[in-house]
C-alpha cells in the first residue's frame, strides 16, 4: 500500500472560492458563508481554507471573535467528503487555534451536535472538553449541542 503526501496551506477563504466549494454545504449555507466574508473583512471572524498545490479549498472554517468572551468559537468547519478522515480536520483545527492565539487569546470552544459522534470524538481527540449542553430552536428543527472548550498553549 502506498503512501500519498498532500501538502496543504493555509489561507483566508474567498468570495471566488465559495464556487469551488459546494461540498461544504447547501446554496443557502454557502450564502451564509459569504456574509462571514463580510465580518472576516471586519475583522469580527477568521474564515480559513486548506487548500492542496492547486489553491482549491479541501476544507474550510471559521473562528468567530464576538460569540463568547476571551474565546474563539470554530464553526462552520467542513472537510471535502472524499478527504474526510485522513487528518485534514485536525489541520484545520490546529490553523485554526494558531489564529485565536495571534489574537492574543488563551482558549477555543465550540459547539457540536450530539449526534454527530465522530467529530465530538474527534475533537475529544484534540484536547476539547464538554462543558455545557444547548438547545438551539432558531434553526429548521430544535437541535442539541454539546459545548466543548480548550485551553490554548
Amino acid at each position: 500500500m502506498a503512501e500519498v503526501v498532500l501538502r496543504l496551506t493555509v489561507r483566508a477563504l474567498t468570495a471566488l472560492d465559495l464556487p469551488l466549494c459546494t461540498w461544504a454545504g447547501s446554496e443557502h449555507h454557502l450564502r451564509q458563508v459569504a456574509h462571514q466574508l463580510d465580518r472576516a473583512r471586519l475583522g469580527e471572524v477568521d474564515y480559513l481554507a486548506l487548500c492542496p498545490p492547486s489553491g482549491q479549498p479541501v476544507a474550510i472554517g471559521g473562528v468567530d471573535y464576538q460569540a463568547s468572551d476571551r474565546a474563539g468559537t470554530l464553526w462552520q468547519l467542513a472537510v471535502h467528503p472524499a478527504l474526510q478522515s485522513c487528518g485534514i480536520g485536525s489541520h484545520l483545527i490546529e490553523a485554526a487555534e494558531q489564529h485565536i492565539l495571534a489574537r492574543g487569546l488563551r482558549r477555543a470552544e465550540l459547539r457540536v451536535e450530539q449526534s454527530n459522534i465522530r467529530a465530538r470524538i474527534l475533537y475529544e481527540r484534540l484536547g476539547y472538553v464538554r462543558y455545557a449542553e444547548v438547545l438551539d430552536e432558531q434553526e429548521e428543527r430544535p437541535t442539541t449541542y454539546t459545548v466543548m472548550r480548550k485551553s490554548l498553549r
